[in-house]
């Protein structure tokens, strides 16, 4: 098999944690040797004990700290897009994106934070594929507030809502029906143990140290499930498989070193962009297995609370800004049949980017003034923009056939 699976973690702790996904793969079956593991770090790591972990597990794989990802740049005449990727921050993940982007045999990327474990009922890396290539009938989920709740299975019991799950949008009224889909192109998996959830909610929930009281189990979660057009969804990039075909629409938002403050929102509004790209496109993303354990380290709940206040106002509005794009062309921009990348049938990255860089000049030129650090929007619009140009800038060249022979 070729070596066509991207794993991307972003790590600054546990590394460790790859150790555990390459032993479920091997016990379930799944040829590592289709995996390339893409270690995101800093300089302040140890980048020598991470590759040493690879070698030893006879992984496949790359580390690439600070210094590493500024010679990549220089290496791929990109240096004017470095600050693309944000330092020290869960939003370093789009490097592993960049890293696919200029190797075209990865077919599919998978995200992995490092403080998670896979469970054994799973083949991790297999699941994830098997429902990127789902076709057929699948639960799809609505609601009268447009959003879908991933943990709504038990939400009458726990009363859980993710992070990134709008305020305004509690209390929604659920539909469910059945889907028959076609193009999945990306896989979420959800996470038993610690949930996924903001401060304010971690605050309610009785906890201090960023976690949560309430933990969720395999009895929380029922059938895998769609969100239904229209509908949007919370997307964690902590156990998350997709197709390559979706970078140009994917960038992790930068977040963090800002001088709004604005953080913890990568992950969701990249996820949000990425719904409304789908619906646009006709595909959809997958929710459900494979379940991972996730296993957040206790810290102060206000640390996060400080980290994510100055965003909250823009989490309740942002999906509304991008609910009404609809760039021009999408019909002539559909699934690729030039061998450009796209597979099983999921429309082409052009397709991708023609709607990202439309939501992009929608936050970048808009007048977000009403809001609290409404000007953040505008700077992270100018930032997708940007993703797009970097892409251009790295993409490998395709090489020209040969000129036909004169006809003398």
């Amino acid at each position: 098999m070729p070596r066509d699976v991207c794993v991307i973690v972003p790590t600054i702790r546990e590394y460790e944690c790859v150790e555990a996904y390459a032993e479920n793969a091997r016990e379930h079956g799944f040829d590592t040797d289709r995996l390339h593991v893409v270690l995101v770090t800093e300089d302040f790591c140890d980048s020598e004990a991470m590759q040493a972990m690879l070698d030893r597990l006879d992984l496949s794989g790359e580390v690439f700290d600070g210094s590493a990802r500024e010679a990549w740049f220089e290496d791929h005449d990109a240096a004017e897009y470095a600050d693309l990727i944000p330092e020290a921050s869960h939003a370093q993940t789009s490097f592993g994106l960049l890293y696919m982007w200029a190797n075209p045999q990865f077919e599919y990327g998978v995200f992995i934070d490092d403080d998670t474990l896979p469970h054994e009922e799973w083949d991790f890396f297999g699941q994830h594929l098997q429902n990127l290539d789902f076709e057929g009938e699948i639960e799809s989920v609505a609601s009268d507030e447009q959003w879908v709740n991933v943990l709504y299975e038990n939400a009458d019991e726990h009363g859980l809502y993710p992070r990134g799950y709008p305020y305004s949008a509690m209390d929604e009224e659920i539909e469910t029906t059945t889907a028959d889909v076609d193009t999945i192109v990306a896989s979420q998996g959800l996470w038993t143990n610690v949930p996924d959830l903001d401060a304010v909610r971690i605050l309610m929930d009785g906890d201090l140290e960023g976690q949560a009281r309430t933990r969720t189990d395999f009895d929380d979660f029922g059938e895998d499930f769609v969100a239904a057009e229209g509908n949007y969804t919370t997307v964690c990039s902590m156990n998350l498989g997709f197709r390559r075909e979706v970078i140009p629409a994917f960038y992790q938002l930068p977040m963090d070193d800002n001088e709004w403050a604005v953080g913890r929102f990568d992950d969701i509004w990249s996820g949000v962009f990425l719904k409304r790209a789908c619906d646009l496109l006709g595909a959809q993303i997958y929710n459900g297995e494979p379940l991972c354990e996730h296993n957040k380290a206790p810290r102060s709940t206000f640390d996060d609370l400080h980290n994510e206040v100055a965003g909250l106002e823009l989490n309740e509005h942002v999906w509304e800004l991008v609910d009404s794009v609809e760039p021009a062309g999408l019909d002539d921009l559909g699934a690729s049949d030039d061998g450009a990348g796209a597979s099983g049938g999921a429309p082409a990255p052009a397709a991708f980017a023609a709607v990202f860089e439309a939501m992009g000049h929608e936050l970048a030129t808009g007048d977000h003034s009403q809001w609290r650090n409404g000007a953040f929007l505008n700077e992270v619009g100018e930032s997708m923009l940007d993703w797009l140009d970097c892409l251009d800038a790295i993409e490998p060249a395709t090489p020209k056939p040969a000129p036909a022979a004169a006809d003398d």
